[in-house]
C-alpha cells in the first residue's frame, strides 16, 4: 500500500510533463494555446495571425506565414467546443492571400464565443478584416493598418472581366470591413485609392489611434486591456445563460 502513492506521483508528473510538452508544441507550430491559470477561472484560446497568410498555394520555407488550412480547424473546434469560453486574436501581419484571409475573418466573425483581437505590430491589408472580425478590437499605440486597394500576383489579362473581377473582390472586402466596424463604405473607398499616403501606391496607413479615429479599430490599448475586456465579455454571456 506504501508504494502506490509514490507512483501515483510519478504518474501525475509525467502526465504534467506530457501535457506541457504538447502545449509548447502547439504554440511553436501554430502559434495558439489554451490560457486557464487565471483568477476569472475562464479558458481562452490564443490564436496568432503572424507573418503572411498563405492561401492555396505554398509560400518559400523562409517565410513567416499563418497557414489557413491549420486555423479553420481549430475555429470548428473552438465552437464546438463546451470547454473554451473566448477567443484572444492577436495580429501581427503583412497581409496575404486575400480568398484564405477573408474565410477566416469569415469565420470568426461567426463563432458564438466572445472574442477579441488585438494589433501588435500590422495589420495590413487582407489583415484589416481579420482585424474587425471580432466582437471588439484593440491596436496598440504603434500599431499600424494599411488600407489599399486589391492586387493580384502573376499574370494578368488587361480584359474588362479581369477589372469586374477585381472589383467584386474589393467590394467583398469593403462590404465585410463596414459591416464589422464604424467606417462607412464610401470612406473606406477613399482610403483605399489616396496617393501621396504610400509612396508610388493608392492607399492610406492608420497608425494606432488614426485607426480608433476612423471607427476601424475600437480602442487603443494592449494585452492587459484585451483581456480584462474579453474576460467582462465571457462573463456577461455566462451570465445571460
Amino acid at each position: 500500500m506504501q508504494n502506490k502513492e509514490p507512483q501515483k506521483d510519478i504518474e501525475g508528473n509525467k502526465q504534467e510533463k506530457e501535457e506541457e510538452k504538447l502545449k509548447d508544441e502547439k504554440i511553436s507550430e501554430y502559434g495558439q494555446v489554451t490560457l486557464e491559470k487565471n483568477k476569472e477561472q475562464h479558458r481562452i484560446h490564443l490564436l496568432t495571425i503572424i507573418g503572411e497568410i498563405e492561401g492555396h498555394e505554398c509560400l518559400p520555407q523562409q517565410t513567416k506565414t499563418t497557414k489557413y488550412e491549420h486555423v479553420l480547424p481549430q475555429l470548428a473546434a473552438i465552437e464546438d467546443s463546451s470547454e473554451i469560453d473566448g477567443l484572444l486574436l492577436l495580429i501581427n501581419t503583412v497581409g496575404g492571400d486575400v480568398s484564405a484571409g477573408l474565410a477566416l475573418a469569415e469565420m470568426i466573425a461567426s463563432l458564438s464565443k466572445p472574442k477579441v483581437s488585438l494589433v501588435l505590430g500590422d495589420s495590413h491589408s487582407i489583415g484589416v478584416p481579420l482585424a474587425v472580425s471580432t466582437d471588439w478590437s484593440f491596436i496598440v499605440p504603434t500599431g499600424t493598418m494599411i488600407i489599399h486597394p486589391v492586387r493580384m500576383n502573376g499574370t494578368v489579362i488587361g480584359a474588362p472581366q479581369t477589372y469586374e473581377y477585381f472589383k467584386l473582390i474589393q467590394d467583398r472586402i469593403v462590404g465585410f470591413i463596414s459591416e464589422h466596424s464604424n467606417v462607412k463604405k464610401r470612406r473606406l473607398e477613399e482610403m483605399m485609392m489616396k496617393t501621396g499616403i504610400l509612396t508610388k501606391d493608392l492607399g492610406t496607413i492608420l497608425v494606432g489611434q488614426d485607426a480608433v479615429t476612423e471607427g476601424l479599430i475600437d480602442e487603443v490599448g494592449g494585452i492587459r486591456e484585451a483581456m480584462n475586456t474579453l474576460h467582462t465579455m465571457i462573463e456577461k454571456q455566462k451570465e445571460k445563460k
